[in-house]
């Protein structure tokens, strides 16, 4: 069985996702502030963290420092700071995800199997290749042709998705509900064209003829799948 951490202190939230993340069949430790939750991961090892940022007595940077020291799980970040700075900090200390609140638990069930996925599959998951792109992502950090590429907070979670689902299409919904909350407004379908046109002229050698991400026309877009390194 999957065993989770959750740190949250907003009772009602924690409360809610311990019963949804339980219907996965996944079993999940509720900590409602950062002296507990570490002692909670000095009895055991779990499998995946889900950490709210701001907590009483700590910050949810803390224990993802602590959990990466201990061994290799996934993190995410719950938070409402959805500010580029806070996230691309979470992002830079090891953490493989973020949700901003409020979201829906459907997307964050998601994302859990997503990371799970890799971790699974991978020891070595953060590193995806593809063409002359390379990407850490346990350091949200992305290389083309040898030379580092900066892309901003949606960039990269518009990147994130793709990776998450390599060689799967993924319809505009999908993307939208992926990258909706990034910068606490809302991204409708317009701007989530802009936005895969930056993506494509920062990650692509010729953005008019993409041969990373790929127009599926009628349905949507989908990551070219080389693997991971």
């Amino acid at each position: 069985m999957i065993q989770i951490l959750l740190a949250e202190d907003d009772s009602a939230i924690a409360m809610g996702l311990e019963y949804s993340l339980g219907q996965e069949g996944w079993q999940v430790t509720v900590c409602g502030d950062c002296p507990t939750a570490l002692a909670a991961m000095e009895k055991r090892r779990f499998d995946l963290y889900l950490l709210d940022l701001t907590l009483p007595g700590g910050s949810g940077y803390d224990l993802c420092r602590r959990a990466k020291e201990w061994g290799e799980a996934p993190v995410i970040f719950l938070t409402a700071m959805d500010d580029e700075v806070n996230v691309v900090m979470g992002l830079d200390m090891g953490g493989d995800d973020y949700i901003t609140k409020p979201f829906r638990v459907r997307e964050l069930i998601s994302r859990i199997k997503s990371v799970l996925r890799r971790y699974k599959g991978d020891s070595n998951h953060s590193q995806f290749k593809l063409g002359d792109l390379r990407v850490n992502t346990s350091e949200a950090r992305v290389w083309k042709q040898g030379e580092e590429v900066l892309l901003t907070a949606l960039e990269y979670r518009l990147l994130l998705a793709f990776l998450n689902h390599p060689g799967q299409v993924l319809t505009r919904g999908q993307l939208l509900e992926n990258i909706w909350d990034v910068a606490g407004d809302f991204v409708n379908d317009n701007t989530l064209t802009v936005y895969i046109k930056r993506l494509r002229d920062k990650l692509e050698q010729d953005p008019q003829d993409p041969q990373i991400i790929k127009t599926v026309r009628g349905v949507g877009y989908k990551l070219e799948k080389e693997g991971q390194l």
